[in-house]
């Protein structure tokens, strides 16, 4: 388990993480969302020890870090994979963790097996491309079978193969009781490997709860229509009081109306549809929504053009400066 109290860190006059509590309970996968600048890393050092809290505290089963006498069967963390001696083999490098600990060189061989390193343990870690050092830092946190996993970004770099794998592997681990703590900016995989949900943003809890109750609770129900008369129902629409935004003349993304007031409305005018289509909330819409003030660095929008300069024409009765619609739901 994992227990943050009033953590804070300043460096200087910034605050890189505002007096955040949480929990972390064994058995369940927890997910730690946010923007870049957000403070997960920082949190994430200071739950490992490496970074002194300027207030607050922060105990991993029952202890700060520094104090378990044997962290290496605790806590197993990936928080750089690239943290390696790069001559070293991979094989040498975790003999190297293990005689540390007075781990048998059989659990070595057992992390090799299990991360998928064996065509490589013995190659130096230098070579290696981004997804192996992955496994390797992977490899280096099972090590001690510790009972907590804090895993930053596990994800990156590996093939679908290896991304799949990482999710079976945090669902089997608390399934046997672990505490399994990790970020990524995958929002579709957070979403089928999370049970719990963590968010923050510029340095303050943003939301802390089940996956399903965050995605619930920021639910905005869209509709996606594709008609030859948008135009017209589009200003129908909005006279009624839905909102309505488009990325091309024939569909429509309406919110503040369900499928079937819509199909009616159509229906009573004559109006043929080509597609009535209830959108689902995901993750990453949820995740958005929430974090939509808290992201430190910000992008400008611009025109998207087509073809030689022309852009795409939008439906009247589509508010002016409305957000244009992808048909995948994310805004551009």
């Amino acid at each position: 388990m994992i227990e943050a109290r009033g953590l804070t860190k300043r460096y200087g006059p910034k605050t890189a993480v505002d007096g955040i509590s949480f929990t972390v309970r064994p058995g369940t996968v927890t997910g730690f969302l946010g923007p870049n600048g957000a403070g997960k890393s920082t949190t994430m050092r200071m739950i490992m020890g490496l970074d002194r809290p300027t207030a607050g505290t922060v105990t991993v089963n029952g202890r700060p870090y520094a104090q378990h006498r044997s962290p290496l069967t605790e806590v197993g963390a990936l928080l750089d994979a690239k943290a390696v001696h790069t001559g070293r083999s991979a094989y040498n490098h975790l003999r190297a963790m293990a005689a540390t600990h007075g781990i048998p060189t059989k659990r070595v061989d057992e992390v090799i097996e299990m991360t998928g390193l064996q065509s490589v343990a013995k190659k130096r870690v230098g070579g290696f491309s981004l997804g192996m050092g992955q496994r390797l830092g992977i490899a280096s946190a099972l090590l001690g079978d510790p009972k907590t996993l804090i895993l930053d970004e596990p994800v990156n770099g590996l093939d679908p193969e290896g991304v799949l794998w990482v999710r079976n592997l945090a669902k089997y681990l608390a399934s046997e009781g672990r505490t399994v703590f990790l970020s990524s900016h995958l929002m579709s995989e957070v979403a089928v490997t999370a049970d719990h949900i963590v968010v923050i943003g510029k340095g303050r809890i943003i939301a802390d709860a089940p996956v399903g109750d965050i995605v619930n609770g920021t639910q905005q129900r869209t509709v996606r229509v594709r008609t030859p008369h948008a135009t017209q129902l589009a200003e129908l629409l909005t006279r009624d009081g839905s909102t309505v935004t488009s990325d091309e003349p024939s569909l429509l993304v309406v919110s503040g109306a369900d499928a079937a007031g819509i199909g009616e409305l159509a229906a009573a005018q004559g109006f043929v549809l080509h597609e009535l289509t209830p959108v689902a909330s995901t993750l990453e819409d949820a995740y958005m929504a929430l974090t939509a003030d808290s992201v430190e660095y910000q992008t400008e929008s611009a025109q998207i053009h087509v073809g030689h300069g022309a852009t795409g024409s939008v439906p009247a009765g589509v508010a002016p400066g409305a957000p244009v619609q992808t048909p995948e739901g994310a805004q551009r």
